[in-house]
């Protein structure tokens, strides 16, 4: 058992990683700022949130605070002595990054920052695991791509998330503090609330509003279920061999949004679709190698994108929006 500190652990992807920590036997504490990024009129926030804590919320202790603030940081840590902080923190969506880089830059760089100016004071956090993204990458030279691929960010959300990892490692040589950096791609499933592309298809497809196919659909992804992330966030917080590396954590399988779609309608046959011109400046990507976390985290993913499509349509159906 370990006391573990997870920024914006409220948020999509913390939440499923505070469930497995639960499941084994770990104590949690979330530190999160229960900021919206949505406008409430579009969002399904509060309801989502609701659903991500259904019986577990009096089993974590969940602190609202800031990571921008260095002090509230460090009360955080001083108090609670967790002895690993998985970084989820930041502003989430790529699209709002490059309207609003300010905001990018200073939750994504200088939240990460704080946490690393107040772990080389300390000696009891054993590890800092910080969420990057695929986004790093920016094109695609070659496919699948391995943590090795050229970085060449297209993107404020991809060049900060970047940035971040360049700061944990130079944190983590100059002052000892072992870190594991974590690049996930197009997370999806149920509480989603971000208006990422998926959530868009599957809540629109379920309504019976028509999907908006960019350019086709040509666009390929690696199409990433939560839960299996969340596994993925668990193994290389705890593994010994994580020390100080670096891993894609996805389903290991690019496909375009046009398969995305037509798994959709397989699931809901009156799917609507209409094609829209192509978003040139997203990055081209497509499958990432997860041979290495594979190999040393023994991570496995469990959920093609038909399986993980099924459970997401059965929850937003239950729900009811």
């Amino acid at each position: 058992m370990a006391k573990i500190l997870i920024t914006g652990g409220a948020g999509f992807i913390g939440s499923y990683i505070t469930r497995e920590l639960l499941k084994q036997g770990d104590e949690v504490v979330i530190y999160d700022s229960f900021v919206q990024y949505i406008s409430p009129l579009q969002s399904h926030y509060q309801r989502y949130i609701e659903k991500r804590f259904e019986g577990i919320k009096n089993d974590v202790l969940i602190i609202r605070g800031d990571t921008r603030d260095k002090h509230d940081v460090r009360r955080a840590i001083m108090s609670h002595r967790p002895k690993r902080i998985i970084h989820l923190a930041a502003l989430p969506i790529a699209d709002l990054s490059n309207t609003h880089s300010e905001e990018a830059l200073s939750t994504i760089i200088n939240g990460t920052v704080d946490i690393l100016e107040v772990m080389r004071d300390v000696d009891f956090v054993e590890r800092f695991v910080y969420a990057s993204s695929s986004m790093v990458y920016g094109d695609f030279l070659y496919r699948p791509a391995d943590e090795e691929h050229p970085k060449n960010p297209k993107d404020i959300y991809g060049g900060t998330k970047l940035a971040g990892e360049v700061l944990t490692q130079s944190f983590g040589r100059r002052y000892g503090i072992e870190y594991t950096i974590v690049r996930p791609s197009a997370v999806y499933g149920p509480t989603d609330a971000n208006r990422r592309v998926s959530q868009i298809f599957v809540e629109n497809a379920v309504k019976g509003i028509p999907l908006q196919l960019h350019d086709g659909g040509r666009s390929s992804l690696d199409f990433s279920y939560v839960k299996d992330v969340a596994k993925g966030f668990v193994l290389a917080t705890f593994s010994e061999k994580a020390k100080n590396q670096t891993y894609n954590v996805t389903r290991g399988e690019g496909r375009t949004l046009k398969e995305f779609v037509d798994i959709l309608k397989a699931i809901i046959p009156e799917v609507k679709v209409l094609e829209t011109p192509a978003d040139i400046f997203r990055p081209a990507r497509g499958a990432m190698d997860i041979s290495k976390a594979r190999r040393e985290l023994g991570y496995d993913p469990q959920y093609t994108l038909a399986e993980g499509l099924r459970e997401y349509v059965d929850f937003v159906r239950e729900v009811g929006l």
